[in-house]
């Protein structure tokens, strides 16, 4: 199994669960930040990863990945970090309450 298909399921539940929160309050704010999110997390990965892969703790079999890569990175590495961003404000929201306004009232 290559590792794109194994990116495939987390990428399909993270697009079908922020887009069941489409209308939700603040959705665009909320992909806003995420995609700020997903900006810094990809960069974190993009170093780390490959500080580790140049260190040699581990690698990735060439006929497992797509071939492209960010430095020595291949770039389904960086997926997980991205669904992560969207994925988990979007789980928070729909665990919220719709109308806090109930709970707080008499």
């Amino acid at each position: 199994m290559t590792y794109p298909l194994i990116v495939l399921p987390f990428a399909v539940l993270t697009a079908i669960v922020v887009l069941a929160t489409a209308r939700r309050p603040r959705f665009g704010q909320r992909m806003a930040l995420s995609a700020a999110t997903a900006g810094v997390l990809v960069i974190l990965t993009a170093v780390f990863d490959n500080i580790m892969i140049a260190a040699g703790l581990f690698t990735y079999p060439e006929e497992h990945i797509s071939g492209i890569r960010i430095g020595l990175a291949p770039i389904e590495d960086f997926s997980y970090a991205v669904c992560a961003a969207f994925l988990v404000p979007a789980v928070v929201t729909l665990l919220e309450r719709r109308h806090r306004a109930k709970e707080t009232s008499p």
